[in-house]
């Protein structure tokens, strides 16, 4: 099986553009990228912002409309695409996976699916926020950056973190961080997938490899699928845009290879002289 298309599906809390390098690298290698935005996140993050906390279209977003938002995406491609998702959007590659409609998956630091109880303190402390308990559901969230700090980009220089903030952070739906909760975050752990790879770092405090290794254990080892797990070193959730992306992307393309996923690039022709 071959594609030149991959999908990247977002995670929670940031903007789409935080694909904006990956896709670019990827293109450099011959794929077709996209990275769709969730339903109403079609904006900067400035303007997302704004809206907070009366975003109310956003604000009743489900988990089941979001995986099938990305679902709808995947299937429209002539041949089933690669996808590649990050942390929320780690989940939802597992679940599209799991529905068998892509050539393979990548779940970068992904939020674990239901049957894999996120008990790491690090994770609790990082996220409990987003399901706005007490809260109205009407309303949305916005990471405050000290949150940020310690759920995103924590080791990082405070300027880094700064920037990092004011470029991505958005608002988020409640109803979604429930959903996480509920069976609309199932897969079936059992049965036959195509290749799917779990990646994880150890600096990482919302989905601590702890975690991740514990949503990779989880899975059957005995159905014949391609199940793999990857940890890399000095690597935070803000993975995407830390100096090491490349290396990680780098990881992805030589596991896709693994799967006979690679585009074969053009050779360059030699202009005969004289």
């Amino acid at each position: 099986m071959s594609t030149k298309n991959i999908v990247f599906v977002t995670g929670a809390f940031v903007s789409h553009t935080c694909w904006d390098d990956w896709r670019a690298y990827f293109q450099s290698k011959g794929y077709h990228t996209v990275a769709p935005p969730w339903p109403f996140k079609d904006d900067t993050a400035e303007n997302l912002r704004k809206r907070q906390p009366n975003d109310t279209k956003l604000a009743a977003l489900t988990l089941t409309e979001l995986v099938n938002h990305y679902a709808d995406i995947v299937t429209s491609f002539p041949e089933k695409p690669i996808v590649i998702g990050h942390s929320l959007g780690g989940l939802v590659t597992q679940i599209i996976v799991n529905r068998d409609l892509a050539a393979a998956g990548v779940a970068i630091h992904p939020i674990p699916p239901l049957g894999v109880f996120p008990y790491e303190l690090s994770f609790l402390k990082a996220g409990w926020k987003a399901l706005g308990l007490f809260t109205s559901l009407k309303k949305t969230y916005l990471m405050s950056f000290k949150d940020w700090q310690y759920a995103f980009v924590n080791t990082m220089p405070l300027d880094e973190q700064k920037a990092a903030y004011k470029k991505l952070t958005i608002p988020e739906s409640k109803t979604v961080a429930r959903g996480g909760l509920t069976k609309a975050a199932s897969v079936d752990f059992n049965k036959p997938h195509p290749p799917l790879l779990i990646t994880a770092g150890d600096l990482d405090t919302i989905t601590p490899a702890h975690l991740n290794r514990r949503i990779y254990k989880r899975y059957n080892k005995k159905n014949g699928s391609v199940l793999d797990y990857k940890e890399f070193k000095e690597r935070n959730h803000y993975v995407l845009g830390q100096p090491t992306w490349k290396e990680d992307a780098d990881y992805i393309l030589y596991w896709l290879d693994k799967q006979n996923l690679s585009v074969p690039m053009e050779p360059v022709l030699k202009t005969k002289v004289g």
